[in-house]
């Protein structure tokens, strides 16, 4: 997924305030998931980002919003959560994404090129 130089600064702009947040920050890739990204590779992991977005956070109404991501297990339910991608209700405060309609394309692209950023930037550090 390629992205423009706007788009660009704009995640890099979001996770800069993201780390500022105590709760957002506390989140870090554990080395079993390090381990999985390895075993499984970062297309296997942005095909589970993309499931996980449209199962998870694309449809409306989300009748569980605010428990859909857990908290654990996965490399993207961690990124979600760093990067309050976790259920509308976060990204309806984050990033001003209404949370009374499905998301648009364009919308589930950004989520997740922000998730894989984070990821990338995680797993490199």
């Amino acid at each position: 997924m390629e992205l423009n130089d706007i788009q660009k600064k704009y995640i890099d702009e979001k996770l800069k305030l993201l780390s500022f947040s105590k709760f957002r920050s506390s989140f870090h890739l554990r080395k079993y998931m390090r381990m999985y990204i390895e075993d499984k590779g970062w297309d296997i992991i942005e095909s589970h980002c993309t499931e996980f977005i449209e199962k998870n956070l694309s449809k409306y109404p989300i009748l569980n919003d605010g428990k859909q991501t857990p908290m654990k297990n996965h490399p993207v339910f961690i990124a979600q959560h760093a990067t309050a991608t976790c259920c509308r209700k976060c990204m309806s405060k984050w990033y001003k994404i209404p949370n009374n309609r499905e998301l648009t394309d364009k919308e589930k692209k950004f989520i997740k090129a922000l998730i894989m950023e984070w990821l990338k930037r995680e797993y490199f550090s």
